[in-house]
């Protein structure tokens, strides 16, 4: 069954034809060339995959198209743009919290979505927020600091 699909994505009014039960993952990447959210593990585990929608944080590997109808969207292309992701990229780089950059979209993802509902986070609350992306490189403590930075630095932005 193909179903006529309207959503917003990365600030966009987008529609598709498609079937409503594929991956959102695999569309982001094969229908609109979005690279940036990526298949980690497919089961909702590493956080590779993460996006916003409605303001919320998502692995799009379990999502079927048909949940985005209506919705907003926003992958990692899209928080490129912003003002907020200018300043947490800066100190990722500054810090030293991005390595081989497999989960970095994603941790970002997750650290946009932390820092929107808590704009200062003590470091439990960002290990708790950043808790469902899995990084192999960095140890974790370079991401903590990068957004523990970014929350001083963009005081005000979130």
């Amino acid at each position: 069954m193909i179903m006529n699909i309207k959503f917003k994505l990365n600030g966009k009014e987008v529609e598709i034809q498609s079937d409503p039960s594929l991956r959102f993952l695999d569309v982001l990447r094969n229908q609109f060339g979005l690279t940036g959210p990526k298949e980690g593990c497919g089961e909702g585990e590493c956080g590779a995959c993460a996006i916003l929608l409605d303001h919320k944080i998502v692995n799009s590997c379990l999502l079927p198209l048909a949940n985005v109808s209506g919705k907003e969207v926003m992958t990692i292309e899209g928080y490129s743009q912003t003002k907020r992701y200018q300043i947490l990229s800066k100190e990722m780089m500054e810090a030293g919290g991005s390595q081989c950059g497999i989960c970095t979209p994603g941790m970002m993802i997750a650290a946009e979505s932390l820092l929107s509902q808590n704009p200062n986070p003590t470091e439990e609350e960002i290990r708790i927020g950043i808790s469902g992306n899995l990084c192999r490189c960095t140890g974790y403590n370079m991401i903590i600091q990068a957004i523990h930075n970014a929350s001083k630095k963009g005081s005000g932005l979130w």
